[in-house]
């Protein structure tokens, strides 16, 4: 079933929309591909493929797997500005393979509720991947990926709920969760005020 594209008015389309539409585009014209092709590829819709590089659509975290898939590319290598520009930096700091800098993180809006996910680990970790996880209200993680590995992850602000299989646990602040990412799982905020949340992720396959 081909994604569907979760579109971006431009009142709200940001520099995150855009440059990862920059980034495909790049990564896409450097291989050679036609939109056709990396659709075809990718097993996506040529218009999605489109609406990205545009920067009016906000893809799932399933449809940038197949695209980086199909790119050949690390998922979060595919996201990060810096996996482009550090190899030639010589002002970069020795530190930069061990820490991640606030103005360094990748950062995404997924999915038609506009969950904003940021990458905390530096790009180099293959073990462990963790991120900052925003959600606005309504707002819910769609599309998860599920594979081996654990998850788990801590409440910063707000209140969100966590699904893990058919139990639902409501969350507040400062508490915790873990869980096997073999199972299914949603993270969702039906709640009146924003909610964030560090997510971490043990990393089997080195791809995402």
């Amino acid at each position: 079933m081909v994604a569907s594209p979760a579109l971006v008015t431009p009142a709200s389309r940001d520099h995150g929309s855009e440059s990862l539409g920059a980034k495909l585009r790049h990564l896409r014209t450097a291989r050679e591909l036609t939109i056709a092709q990396l659709a075809e590829q990718a097993g996506v819709s040529s218009g999605l493929i489109s609406q990205i590089e545009r920067g009016n659509s906000n893809p799932s975290i399933k449809t940038l797997q197949r695209l980086r898939a199909a790119l050949g590319v690390n998922l979060w290598e595919f996201l990060d500005d810096r996996a482009s520009t550090a190899s030639g930096d010589a002002s970069a700091p020795e530190a930069s393979k061990f820490v991640r800098r606030k103005a360094d993180r990748p950062r995404i809006i997924v999915g038609a509720t506009r969950l904003v996910k940021e990458l905390l680990s530096p790009r180099n970790d293959r073990n462990l991947r963790f991120m900052f996880i925003s959600l606005p209200p309504g707002g819910e993680s769609e599309d998860v990926i599920i594979g081996q590995g654990e998850k788990g992850g801590l409440v910063v602000q707000g209140q969100v709920r966590l699904t893990v299989g058919s139990e639902d646990s409501d969350l507040a602040e400062g508490d915790s969760f873990q869980f096997p990412s073999s199972i299914a799982h949603k993270l969702s905020n039906p709640y009146e005020h924003p909610a964030q949340v560090i997510w971490i992720m043990s990393v089997v396959d080195s791809h995402i």
